[in-house]
């Protein structure tokens, strides 16, 4: 409570102050204070390394466990919360807060926040991950011995459908936005501290949820199935179902070319209709909708 008054409460101050109000306590029910937490961690690291000589700039972290009386003068019963207490902040006055709901919690996010309330330009600079090019390692090592096992035989490499398939994982994995939640580490869901209720989907541009890419990942490869089953249907020789041997489709090989096309059309109509619903909760004013508003 003394570092507290002295540091972040006491006037005047030529510097500003940046306070994270968390809760790491395993026995407390927060899922985002540990990455909100390691997030703010990576920005005052970045800003001590990038602005050595900055002073003006400083970082700290109150921990409900450590300071509870802290969080009752500020009148705070959430977590995680980042404050900004400037240089010029009297007594009385509110200190201005991020908003996360809105912007994230990611490095990025609170680096840009704190250019916006100081001008200081912070640099983030992320610790190595060496978990990647392991993996990469052992699954490079796994398919170079699979092959070796099936040296003699290879026909399975030249099959047109597991290539298709794996393309269309790659394809799925990539448009979801994977690649986004590799670098940056987001939650797989997002729980409101004053409602409890759970957000899947984030409503800003400038974030996502994991929970958020496996629903577009599901939702276009639902829309790449309903393709499939019209491409299915007018592949079907509709000659030869008058009389001869049918030509039946890859697909759903009991189905009719109507039925299967009406099926195709339907997946299509409707998943496509719930992905522009997603990118309307995201960009806001976006115009246009299908089935959903």
């Amino acid at each position: 409570m003394d570092k507290w008054k002295t540091f972040v409460r006491q006037q005047p101050r030529n510097y500003s102050i940046f306070v994270m109000f968390t809760a790491l306590t395993p026995g407390v029910n927060c899922p985002i204070c540990r990455p909100a937490y390691e997030e703010f961690q990576i920005v005052a690291n970045s800003h001590r390394y990038s602005n050595p000589d900055h002073k003006g700039v400083y970082f700290a972290l109150v921990d409900y466990e450590d300071a509870p009386q802290v969080f009752q003068q500020m009148n705070l019963n959430t977590a995680p919360v980042v404050y900004h207490f400037s240089a010029k902040l009297s007594g009385k006055k509110k200190p201005d807060q991020m908003d996360f709901q809105r912007h994230g919690y990611d490095a990025d996010a609170i680096g840009r926040f704190i250019a916006d309330m100081t001008e200081v330009q912070i640099r983030v600079l992320r610790p190595p991950n060496y978990a990647a090019p392991v993996v990469i390692g052992l699954l490079v090592c796994l398919v170079l011995g699979f092959l070796y096992m099936k040296r003699n035989n290879l026909e399975f490499l030249y099959n047109k459908t597991s290539w298709g398939i794996i393309c269309l994982i790659i394809t799925f994995v990539f448009l979801s936005g994977q690649m986004w939640n590799h670098i940056r580490g987001p939650p797989f869901i997002m729980t409101n501290p004053q409602t409890r209720e759970s957000t899947f989907i984030h409503g800003s541009t400038q974030f996502q949820l994991v929970a958020e890419t496996y629903i577009v990942m599901g939702v276009y490869a639902v829309i790449t199935f309903g393709f499939i089953l019209l491409n299915d249907a007018a592949a079907i020789d509709v000659s030869s179902l008058t009389g001869g041997k049918k030509k039946q489709p890859n697909t759903i090989a009991a189905m009719s070319p109507s039925a299967m096309a009406a099926l195709g059309l339907g997946l299509v109509f409707v998943f496509f209709s719930l992905l522009l619903s997603i990118f309307r909760a995201k960009y806001r004013g976006y115009p246009y909708s299908l089935l959903f508003s």
